[in-house]
This record gives C-alpha cells, sequence and structure tokens, in this order.
C-alpha cells in the first residue's frame, strides 16, 4: 500500500538519501518517476555523474528534489577549491570529499558564502581491516583512522563525517551533535550485502546517530521501488517518534 504524501514530513523522508547507482540519465529519470513523492532526496555518484548526470541534477533540483553529488574529490588544494565553487553553483545540497587535510581545506575555502554542505569520507564502507593492511595503513584499523580523520575533519569546519553506521556512535562523540553524520552500507533486513562490509538496517541506522542513510540497489533494483523507498521512511519515522 502507498504512504500516503502527508502521512510522513518531508524532514523525514529527506533522512533517506536514495542512490541513483544506474548507468543512464533515463534509467535515473524512471526510477524518480517510479518512487514519486516517496523520494526527496538523491544521490548522484560517479557512473551517474559522467553520464549525464550533472544536468540531471540540474533537473532534480529544479523539481524541488535536493541532490547529493557523491563525487569523493581528492587532488591538489586549487582544483578542489575550484571544483567545489562550481558544484556550489550547481544547488547541490550535499558533496563529498575524501578527509585529507589540505583537500578539506580546499573544499571549505571552495564552498565559502553558499548553502553547500560538504561531507568528508573518512573510510568506504567496502573497506575492513584487512583492506587497510594491503593499501598500507597498518596498524592502524579502519575504527582508529574513521576517528582520526573525524576529528581533522571537525577542526577543519567541515559540515559533515560519512561513515559506516557502526562507526557513528563514535564519530558523533568526536564531532558534537551539530555536525551530520551520513551513513552509506544500509540494508534492510533480509536484504544482501553486496560488496558492502560494515552494514546495518535503517532503524539500527538511525538509533546509532546519523542524520541521513544512503540507499540504492535495495531501492533501485526492486520489483517496486517506491514500495522499498516507503518501507525504509516508514522504519525512519518509527525510530523518530
Amino acid at each position: 500500500m502507498s504512504l500516503p504524501t502527508n502521512s510522513v514530513s518531508g524532514d523525514i523522508r529527506d533522512k533517506l538519501i536514495i542512490g541513483l547507482d544506474v548507468p543512464s540519465v533515463e534509467e535515473a529519470r524512471a526510477v524518480v518517476a517510479r518512487i514519486g513523492d516517496a523520494g526527496t532526496f538523491y544521490k548522484i555518484g560517479y557512473q551517474l555523474a559522467y553520464a549525464g548526470g550533472f544536468e540531471f541534477a540540474r533537473e532534480l533540483i529544479g523539481q524541488g528534489k535536493k541532490v547529493f553529488l557523491d563525487l569523493k574529490l581528492h587532488d591538489i588544494g586549487n582544483t578542489v577549491e575550484e571544483g567545489v565553487r562550481s558544484v556550489a553553483r550547481l544547488g547541490a545540497t550535499f558533496l563529498t570529499v575524501h578527509a585529507y587535510p589540505q583537500t578539506m581545506r580546499a573544499a571549505v575555502a571552495g564552498k565559502a558564502g553558499s548553502s553547500l554542505k560538504i561531507l568528508a569520507v573518512t573510510v568506504l564502507t567496502s573497506y575492513d581491516d584487512n583492506d587497510l593492511v594491503e593499501a598500507g595503513y597498518a596498524p592502524v584499523t579502519a575504527a582508529e583512522l574513521v576517528a582520526r580523520r573525524a576529528g581533522q575533519a571537525r577542526d577543519l569546519g567541515i559540515d559533515g563525517i560519512v561513515c559506516a553506521a557502526t562507526e557513528a556512535e563514535r564519530v558523533r562523540a568526536i564531532v558534537g551533535p551539530d555536525r551530520l553524520i551520513v551513513t552509506p552500507g544500509i540494508r534492510p533486513a533480509g536484504a544482501e550485502a553486496g560488496d558492502q562490509k560494515r552494514v546495518v538496517t535503517p532503524a539500527e541506522g538511525i538509533r546509532l546517530g546519523a542524520n541521513h542513510l544512503v540507499v540504492a540497489r535495495p531501492i533501485v533494483k526492486a520489483a517496486d521501488p517506491r514500495a522499498a523507498a516507503e518501507a525504509i521512511v516508514r522504519e525512519i519515522a518509527d525510530m523518530k517518534a
């Protein structure tokens, strides 16, 4: 059964960010149409961004939707600063950068005077301790690296943190109550984890302190994307009640 549009506030629906992890604007547009007013906030990552997704972002913003550009910027300072400035003019709500101090400083400078929120990616949710060993971070664990980068982000004035929900409580203690925590790797009960290694359910993500949950495949690949989105929004609403 469809969720009446007036039964859940826009603020609650905004807590669900739907990942448009699809290969074309046409497919993304079809998903958004099927979800209708059950979805108010959409994430555009590499796959769609490089297939016309920036223009589609403008389209969504023009429809009153919010857009999270998950671009994970990381480059020399001037390049990051100017890139962030361009994204701010686009009208996106969130933009990700990798949580390296030089990159974060440049991103804060680039967003100055705009409403764009910069989110720092601490450790990708597809990484575990073994992956960090392979990447040369040993003996630092994923949890330790998340904490270190969260503290640096706080000190540099970053608006929020992207981390696994399993680290949200620790991150909240570090960054305080006013910064955003956005958690990918969310899977409804019974859904496959796929390539994510640190996953929780929507209710658990909210309980652990996340402000926004990013859900892609369990909605986009569902037989009924609207119903899948509505079920997650109801779960969030129940946790906030």
